[in-house]
């Protein structure tokens, strides 16, 4: 990776759609440079896919929240097997395996607090391995 690598992929974060000849322009690097170097950063792993930036709120689930949930060692299940069975419940869209107090940081989203609520409490703390659980709402995300 170089300053021209760096260049694009500033680019595409600001929107994966954009073409070759757009990147070319705000970047100044030229089309067929783009084009390669796209190539090559999606041949050797760096650019895993391309995605889209939902809006939540205007597909009716307008409340996120982060559940720090902790692991029960005494559990059948590793403390992988648990994050992804936490990780297959609707409504779920991120697990992080995490150091510290806390094993797994959850990212949740609903409807309302009341839905994130029933899904902490009648989903996540009912999966296998889990033993406690913190839930944060989230007001605001700035990045």
């Amino acid at each position: 990776m170089d300053d021209k690598d760096s260049r694009i992929l500033d680019e595409l974060s600001r929107n994966s759609r954009q073409s070759t000849a757009l990147i070319s322009r705000s970047t100044g690097i030229p089309r067929v440079t783009v084009h390669d170097r796209l190539d090559k950063l999606k041949k050797n792993g760096v650019i895993k896919r391309f995605t889209v930036e939902l809006d939540y709120a205007k597909l009716g689930l307008p409340v996120t929240a982060l559940a720090l949930v902790t692991y029960d060692r005494s559990a059948n299940l590793d403390q992988h097997e648990v994050a992804r069975k936490i990780a297959e419940l609707s409504g779920v869209y991120e697990v992080q395996i995490i150091s510290g107090q806390w094993d797994f940081l959850v990212k949740v989203r609903a409807a309302s607090i009341n839905d994130v609520g029933m899904l902490v409490i009648d989903a996540i703390r009912k999966v296998e391995g889990v033993n406690q659980t913190l839930t944060m709402a989230v007001f605001e995300t700035v990045k």
